[in-house]
């Protein structure tokens, strides 16, 4: 029997913020199929599943000086697990750095048949070059990506594609990111001292790529010709003074539904190739009409325009002008609707497991 171990560079669970290990942790703490966890000490424990602890002593720190070799301790706790006489699922979660050693150690243990590779990537592009990436997809067994536009930028770059692929939409706990009525939208707006505004909201980490400074010189434009609209801005707290925008900082993860179900518009300018956007997707959950930059695995998860509006030229300021026009000249006219499960932690626990059990069935 097959069992399934997570290598992380991150002790689970964590402790901090972070979009894949909330993932992990809403799925480690129900109907999961992971038999043991490799990763530093973590300040708790999850119940029924086996843990490797990679410890940092000065002798390993000096093996990987002398070795070059900055994962031996995570190998050593592997070749633990590896001795018992089964077949392993090994889960990699982003780190590309560990792939070669891991595969030039399971040969020397003589173990690599017995093990089968599914590397998770949260990015979009490419990572690897071209020629010099065949190696990494002849080495792993499967990989897992966040959507379908993502494996068709793999296709589409590499001449060599050898190995299979998977596609794993990221999912939000629906039952705290969804829709409130009226009455109830009204009240947290009053909360916030705002009731006869439009309500648009940027939430990220402040990034040059995730756009704050992009949108903050768009809505200079808006607020020109607008005054019965305001930005708030969670994640970032500048100490400047723009009028019409109000800066939040930062907030707790348990806070930011309510900023959402009292927000009419979520804007997304993100400046690069995004993986997926879980902000996104909390947003659009909670009742906000979604505009965003067309970049990465935007398109696919707001269905092209479906779910949202796409802005096709993200680096263009007017673009943004006018879509943001547009929306508040189309009053009340914004009412989509989508299903409780589309991208939720429960389709993504399901999704996680049956690529599990699809990976299992190379043992059989």
């Amino acid at each position: 029997m097959s069992k399934v171990i997570l290598i992380s560079q991150i002790p689970l669970p964590y402790s901090g913020i972070g979009s894949w290990t909330t993932l992990y942790h809403n799925y480690l703490s129900d109907d999961h199929r992971v038999d043991y966890i490799i990763c530093g000490k973590p300040e708790e424990t999850y119940p029924q599943i086996k843990y490797g602890i990679v410890k940092d002593t000065n002798w390993l720190k000096f093996q990987k000086r002398v070795l070059k070799n900055k994962y031996i301790s995570y190998f050593n706790e592997l070749e633990k697990i590896l001795e018992k006489d089964e077949k392993f699922i090994i889960q990699i979660i982003d780190n590309f750095g560990i792939v070669k050693p891991l595969i030039e150690f399971l040969d020397k243990q003589k173990k690599r048949k017995k093990c089968y590779l599914q590397f998770f990537y949260h990015g979009f592009p490419p990572f690897h070059e071209n020629f010099y990436g065949r190696w990494f997809f002849e080495g792993i067994d499967e990989m897992v990506l966040l959507t379908n536009d993502s494996y068709k930028a793999h296709k589409d770059y590499y001449t060599v594609l050898p190995t299979k692929f998977s596609v794993l939409h990221n999912g939000i706990d629906t039952s705290k990111f969804h829709k409130v009525d009226l009455k109830e939208k009204q009240s947290l707006r009053k909360q916030l001292g705002i009731t006869n505004k439009k309500i648009f909201i940027w939430c990220s980490q402040d990034r040059p790529k995730k756009g704050l400074d992009f949108i903050l010189d768009v809505w200079k434009r808006i607020n020109a010709i607008q005054n019965d609209t305001i930005l708030l801005v969670i994640g970032a707290n500048r100490d400047i003074k723009i009028e019409g925008v109000s800066f939040l900082g930062r907030l707790p993860n348990n806070d930011l539904p309510k900023y959402y179900q009292m927000a009419d518009c979520y804007l997304f300018p993100t400046l690069w190739h995004e993986g997926f956007g879980l902000s996104l997707i909390e947003a659009l959950h909670c009742g906000c009409y979604c505009i965003a930059s067309a970049n990465g695995g935007v398109p696919e998860v707001l269905q092209y325009g479906k779910l949202g509006k796409l802005i096709e030229n993200p680096n263009f300021i007017e673009d943004w002008v006018q879509a943001i026009e547009l929306f508040l000249e189309e009053k009340g006219t914004h009412n989509i609707s989508i299903p409780e499960n589309l991208y939720s932690t429960k389709s993504w626990n399901q999704g996680m497991n049956t690529i599990i059990e699809n990976a299992k069935l190379n043992f059989s």
